[in-house]
């Protein structure tokens, strides 16, 4: 249950939660460097509305207070403009689409404390040059990654066991990525698109088996 609905503190939309916390539902500001408060009325800011910053095309930086536990459904989807975005140690997870289009981005590093990445997390995210995944990610959701033509290095770390369907399709800039032998399921057409791709890991693993069945290079790792 929610209550309190729609009621504004400055630039931000807001709405009180049954327990007592805040969640961010809207922006009314013109952009740039923006700072979410972690408390408003006394008040801890736990979440990040779905569409809450949608199409602020404006936007430059946001920097996420670590009160916050969540970013909803495309909450920053379509800000063109978004450069630089910091995600604190206690986001748990990333929802789907949350900075789909963000092409202004070029460098994300996702803490320890996420363990899930949304469909389409950031897909579409042409300027994304580089991606460090923290160690609490179990699964690469479908599409997170698709179209970031300009993606050349990733971090998977060995918590992940699942790759989703086109995770990183279209993302034709990646030549070599390294798959740890926690991953046990690469979806159909993970990276589709990739054409100049190396998969780095260990010999006998399923990232060997998989790169040998779709016909891209492996390489193992001494």
């Amino acid at each position: 249950m929610v209550i309190n609905i729609g009621m504004t503190v400055e630039v931000f939309k807001w709405e009180e939660n049954e327990d007592g916390s805040v969640t961010i539902t809207g922006y009314t500001g013109n952009g740039g460097d923006v700072v979410i408060p972690s408390k408003i009325d006394g008040k801890s800011v736990t979440s990040i509305d779905v569409f809450a910053f949608d199409g602020c095309t404006g936007l430059t930086s946001v920097t996420i207070p670590d009160s916050v536990t969540s970013i909803g459904y495309y909450a920053f989807g379509g800000c063109t403009g978004l450069k630089s975005v910091i995600i604190p140690g206690s986001v748990t997870e990333i929802g789907m689409g949350a900075f789909d289009g963000c092409t202004g981005l070029t460098n994300v590093i996702i803490p320890d404390s996420v363990t899930k990445i949304g469909w389409d997390a950031f897909s579409s995210c042409t300027g994304l040059t580089n991606v460090t995944i923290g160690k609490g990610v179990t699964s690469i959701n479908d599409y997170a990654f698709y179209g970031c033509t300009a993606l050349s290095s990733v971090t998977i770390p060995d918590s992940v066991t699942k790759i989703g369907w086109g995770a990183f399709s279209s993302c034709s800039g990646l030549t070599n990525i390294t798959i740890p032998d926690s991953v046990t399921d690469i979806g159909w057409g993970a990276f589709d698109g990739c054409d100049d791709l190396t998969i780095y890991g260990y010999e006998n693993s399923y990232a060997e088996t998989y790169a040998n069945e779709n016909g891209i290079t492996f390489k193992a790792i001494k």
